[in-house]
């Protein structure tokens, strides 16, 4: 059976024309020497010279330029596909180092600013059970503020450093002091250091030598300090805070740490932080100096909360004294990464410009920072400089986070005093980032060089085999087409040359034969070249005729190109389930796919394969169609196949 006859005929003539005009090229290309016969010597007139060398050579110049192509496209490829490798690894490593540190980052400053907030609950905390404890002492004992000492004062405020995980910190208690109630103050002071200089010297493990030392170092009045250092009574009006507990009580290298009696309140930095505490009832923090065991200062940072004369949350409470510590920074940033991360920096900047605080001695008075940079590695944190230390090229990568906010309202405070905010900013460093280079892309890349140099040996030296081969192979055909030309006239040599291609390889058929390319005369009705066709029959085969129902009116409400994408769509999908049963696609004629199962290899179960394929195909018509409805339209859903089976015996033309 022909499934199509007249385009298989066009098919057909199309090619006979083709073959016709390359022949005729053919003789208008060849010349007319004298070749001398067997028979007297006389010349044969249109007997072509033999061009078969010229053309191999030619041949040979267009592989020699085709190999010179691979070789270079190879050498492109050796190149293109090495460097993208290259990048991509190294693409990798850099999109590794960026997701660890925003994760690192983004840990960093959530458990920093965990430990502030829990240091300023626990703090709060300790400020309300002073007051609860002064409450309870002046409604059994009648003591009122400011003649108030904290009992257990070291043991109390060395619990809040352990629990709230802070060291090398300093803790106090400032009392406020009306101007009438100096005096008697500093007759207090006298009378109640002893008693608490002894409870902290026995929990400190002092030795009595270094208690009464302290001792004879306090100050027996509310001083402030001159321009020396020196300490001189204070004589301004209005109330005083002067210093009274502190912890630690020790010395540090020589110089005493014990400030009793001190009015805090002549100090530029705690003045400024304790006008906001008095005006908004909130704590403040600000940038501080911490001195250390070597007479050293370190920066950190100075707290003050408040305490007031109740623990009671009423509106008519009375600030009586302030709290406070000093802290260094680093404290927040230890214990939260892995021993093997290091190089990752933090960058503190306080909203508040910077300030003075005193020294061991006038010549070296210490200005307070407004901007610390410490680096993280491992477990550890260390400060590493007082200004912003980052490499601005990680600024893209930067994690900002509010350290302190405690949300003072700017409104409340005293003219000229700044509301203290801290924010946290967390950079990488190039120390974290070489962590996560490593000499992978280079080792890739060269594995892919090496394949590709390999793979482009063996076909190189595959290319010189074949190419040995072929030569020889082409010498001998050389010999022999000159043999035939010698003895055969051009239009016999290709006609035998025809005929002997038909029968050669054991009956197997070019693909010129089987569609038909010797031609036809449709005068006589024979072929061309009056030998009878090639055709195989088939006897089982099972044709399968599938259309569309409904196509014609959805395509008539479309537009061309929603027509292409259903065709497109469903037929690519039909090839897809053809190929998996083996089942040949003969053509697709507008809506209508047609197939054939048993050619051109022979199948026993052609029928069963045939339905199956039929329904997988019912199945997936359908399953696209209500996929493609949302993009076609609404009546997609409703297109139907309609699909005809049936045996026939075959022969292909």
């Amino acid at each position: 059976m022909a499934f199509d006859q007249r385009e298989t005929s066009k098919k057909s003539m199309g090619s006979t024309q083709a073959f016709d005009s390359t022949a005729s090229n053919d003789k208008n290309s060849m010349t007319t020497p004298s070749v001398t016969g067997s028979s007297g010597g006389d010349d044969i007139p249109n007997q072509p010279s033999y061009i078969a060398p010229v053309v191999a050579k030619q041949e040979e110049a267009n592989i020699f330029k085709a190999k010179i192509l691979v070789a270079a496209i190879l050498l492109l490829a050796v190149a293109s596909v090495s460097t993208s490798t290259y990048l991509l690894v190294k693409h990798q490593e850099l999109s590794n180092f960026e997701n660890r540190f925003a994760g690192r980052a983004s840990e960093i400053a959530t458990v920093a600013r965990q430990k502030a907030d829990q240091f300023f609950q626990a703090f709060e905390a300790y400020s309300i059970s002073v007051s609860s404890q002064a409450a309870y002492e002046h409604a059994t004992q009648n003591t009122s503020w400011p003649f108030h000492v904290i009992p257990d004062f070291s043991v109390k405020t060395q619990s809040l450093a352990e629990l709230t995980g802070v060291e090398n910190s300093y803790f106090g208690v400032f009392h406020i002091v009306e101007e009438d109630e100096r005096r008697t103050w500093e007759a207090f002071v006298e009378e109640v250091n002893p008693i608490w200089f002894e409870q902290s010297a026995t929990n400190e493990g002092i030795n009595p030598e270094t208690l009464e030392d302290l001792l004879n170092l306090t100050v027996p009045y509310v001083y402030e300090l001159d321009a020396t250092f020196q300490p001189v009574p204070v004589t301004r009006p209005g109330f005083t805070v002067p210093y009274l507990q502190q912890y630690p009580l020790n010395m540090i290298a020589g110089f005493p740490s014990m400030v009793s009696n001190l009015d805090m309140l002549s100090l530029k930095q705690f003045a400024d932080l304790f006008f906001i505490t008095q005006a908004t009832g909130r704590p403040a923090i600000g940038f501080s100096q911490i001195p250390l065991d070597d007479r050293t200062f370190v920066p950190g940072s100075q707290i003050i909360q408040p305490i007031y004369d109740t623990p009671d949350r009423t509106q008519d409470r009375k600030i009586v004294a302030i709290a406070g510590a000093r802290l260094q920074f680093l404290d927040y940033f230890k214990n939260i990464l892995t021993a093997n991360e290091r190089g990752i920096l933090v960058v503190l900047k306080s909203a508040c410009p910077r300030v003075y605080s005193f020294s061991v001695d006038a010549s070296n008075v210490i200005p307070d920072p407004d901007v610390l940079t410490y680096k993280i590695d491992g477990p550890e944190a260390v400060l590493i400089g007082e200004s912003d230390m980052h490499d601005p090229k990680y600024d893209a990568l930067g994690v900002t986070e509010v350290f302190v906010d405690l949300e003072i309202d700017p409104a409340l405070i005293p003219e000229g005093t700044c509301a203290p905010t801290i924010t946290l900013y967390v950079y990488p460093s190039k120390e974290f980032e070489d962590s996560f280079r490593t000499p992978n892309p280079i080792i890739f890349t060269s594995v892919v060089a090496l394949i590709f140099f390999f793979t482009s040996s063996v076909f190189v030296l595959y290319d010189f085999l074949v190419g040995r081969r072929q030569q020889k192979v082409m010498d001998r055909i050389i010999q022999q087409d000159m043999v035939v030309s010698n003895v055969f006239p051009t239009g016999i040599r290709e006609r035998l040359y025809q005929n002997q291609g038909q029968g050669h390889r054991d009956g197997k058929k070019s693909v010129e034969q089987f569609n038909g390319v010797d031609g036809f005369d449709f005068d006589s009705g024979l072929p061309a070249s009056g030998l009878a066709p090639l055709a195989d029959l088939f006897p089982s085969v099972t044709v399968v005729f599938a259309d569309i129902a409904g196509f014609t009116a959805w395509s008539s409400a479309r537009e061309p190109q929603q027509v292409f994408v259903l065709l497109e769509s469903i037929y690519s999908a039909f090839d897809r389930i053809a190929y998996r049963h083996g089942v040949f696609k003969v053509e697709t004629v507008g809506d209508c796919y047609v197939a054939a199962v048993g050619l051109p290899e022979p199948m026993v179960n052609h029928a069963v394969v045939a339905c199956k394929f039929a329904r997988d195909c019912l199945k997936k018509m359908q399953e696209m169609t209500r996929k493609m409805e949302v993009s076609l339209g609404p009546d997609t859903a409703d297109l139907d196949m309609r699909i005809g089976i049936h045996r026939y015996d075959v022969i292909p033309v």
